[in-house]
Order: C-alpha cells, then sequence, then structure tokens
C-alpha cells in the first residue's frame, strides 16, 4: 500500500444521531484511483459511515461527530470548510435511482448550473460528456430533452452517475447502487465502476458479496454486537479479505454463516 495515496483517511470517527450512537471509533484509509467496498449486515452503519465522507447525514437532522475525516489532508468538519464545495467534489450516488423530475440534459446539467453560469456550448459539451462517462450516451443523445422518467431503471442509476460526474468530483460514493435494478444493468454499472476508477477514487456500499470481490480493491466489513454498535471489524486488500480474513467475525460473515 506504500506506493498509493491516501485521498480520505478517516481517524477514530463515531458520529451521533442525536443521542444515538450509530458508528464507533472507525479509522481507515481510502485509497486514491481505488474502488473501496463497504459490507457488513443490515443496520452495522455502512451507509451511516458513507454519508459522513460527504457531510450529507446532517441534512437528516441533529448529529454529532467525533473524531476527523481528512480528504487529501483537510478535514472535512473544519468550521471554515465549504460545505458544497465540499459535496462537489465528493458525489454520491444513492440505493433508488433518483432523477430529478425534468429532462435527462437538465438532470445531467443541474449541478453544474448551481456551481455557476455557463454558456450553452460549454454546457453542451460537459453534459455529453458526463454521459458518455456513465456509458449512457449513446442510448440517449437522440433524447436529451425527454424526460428522465421514461428511462428504464439501469438507465435512471447511470443517469444519476453522469448528474454526479458533470461537476468534476474526485470521489465518487456508491451507497448499494445496484440494489434496485436487474441482473443486466447490475452488470452495466458495475463495468462503469471498473473503467471509472480509473479517474476517480470509488467507495460503495454493497450487501452482495460477489459485487465486492468483483469491483473492489479494498473492502472494510462492519459489524454489530450487544456491547457495541457500528464498529468496523477488518479492513484490507479485498483477496485477503474474502480467501484469509484476520478476524473470526469477518470469516463467518463472508463464508455466509451469518448476516
Amino acid at each position: 500500500m506504500s506506493n498509493l495515496t491516501t485521498a480520505i483517511q478517516v481517524k477514530n470517527l463515531s458520529f451521533y444521531y442525536g443521542s444515538y450512537k450509530a458508528i464507533e471509533g472507525i479509522s481507515l484509509d481510502i485509497y486514491k484511483n481505488q474502488v473501496t467496498a463497504l459490507i457488513g449486515p443490515s443496520g452495522c452503519g455502512k451507509s451511516t459511515f458513507i454519508k459522513t465522507i460527504n457531510r450529507i447525514s446532517e441534512l437528516e437532522g441533529k448529529v454529532k461527530v467525533e473524531g476527523r475525516i481528512e480528504f487529501f489532508g483537510q478535514n472535512i468538519y473544519d468550521p471554515k470548510i465549504n460545505i458544497n464545495r465540499l459535496r462537489r467534489e465528493i458525489g454520491m450516488v444513492f440505493q433508488k435511482p433518483n432523477p430529478f423530475p425534468m429532462s435527462i440534459y437538465e438532470n445531467v446539467a443541474y449541478g453544474v448550473k448551481i456551481a455557476g453560469k455557463q454558456p450553452k456550448v460549454a454546457l453542451d459539451e460537459m453534459v455529453e460528456s458526463a454521459l458518455k462517462g456513465a456509458a449512457l450516451w449513446d442510448e440517449v443523445k437522440d433524447k436529451l430533452n425527454q424526460s428522465a422518467s421514461g428511462l428504464s431503471g439501469g438507465q435512471q442509476q447511470r443517469l444519476c452517475i453522469a448528474r454526479a460526474l458533470a461537476v468534476k468530483p474526485k470521489v465518487l460514493l456508491m451507497d448499494e447502487p445496484c440494489s434496485a435494478l436487474d441482473p443486466i444493468a447490475t452488470m452495466k454499472v458495475e463495468e462503469l465502476i471498473h473503467k471509472l476508477r480509473t479517474e476517480f477514487t470509488i467507495v460503495i456500499v454493497t450487501h452482495n458479496m460477489q459485487q465486492a470481490t468483483r469491483v473492489s480493491d479494498f473492502t472494510a466489513f462492519f459489524s454489530t454486537d450487544e456491547s457495541r454498535i457500528g464498529q468496523m471489524v477488518e479492513f484490507g486488500e479485498t483477496g485477503q479479505i474474502f480467501r484469509n480474513p484476520l478476524d473470526t467475525r469477518t470469516h463467518d460473515y463472508v463464508s455466509g454463516r451469518f448476516g
């Protein structure tokens, strides 16, 4: 790992919704241009953790954070941080496709327009580039002005990926991006992840063990028990986590004994 650049460094992170502690004492490095998978049973804090990385969790109510998350060396919880800029640099794709009720073009252009006025020619180029980046351009190039709601579920999810790519993020967070998709659409998204890793740092939450082995370079296993909530049990290269885990809880989970 010495030849890898750390994009995000998490240091002893605990996170609370009100008085409820959702995750406790998480420390790990997320490496640039690598795919990191977060696995573990429901309720173990995976989705909560991924939402702390771009502070979107704060939109869900009163929260408290202990510890640090550093994004290329900068503490994202520093009071001086520009949260809007942070969320452009750390984009997010959710479990269920959530296109806006507008045209395909306007969905992709939305974030770029909010960031600042752009000439129409530049906007057109950005939309085309983002749709190509999401492997969707050839399917929608002749219907950019049609409603995004007319796309299939898999196309809608790739549109949401294009929308995230349009603002040129450094990191892409994916919270179970394939859970609502059929196998063919899932395969297209996985192929896209392989392609995007050359340009972006990707963190993906998945319940699918096979998917984690197919798409990720590193895997973090989260778990919970009666005494501790939302803890990271083990982190390492994906091959090691699945073939030779160091913790018996990891072994039991990846071998299907629980979860």
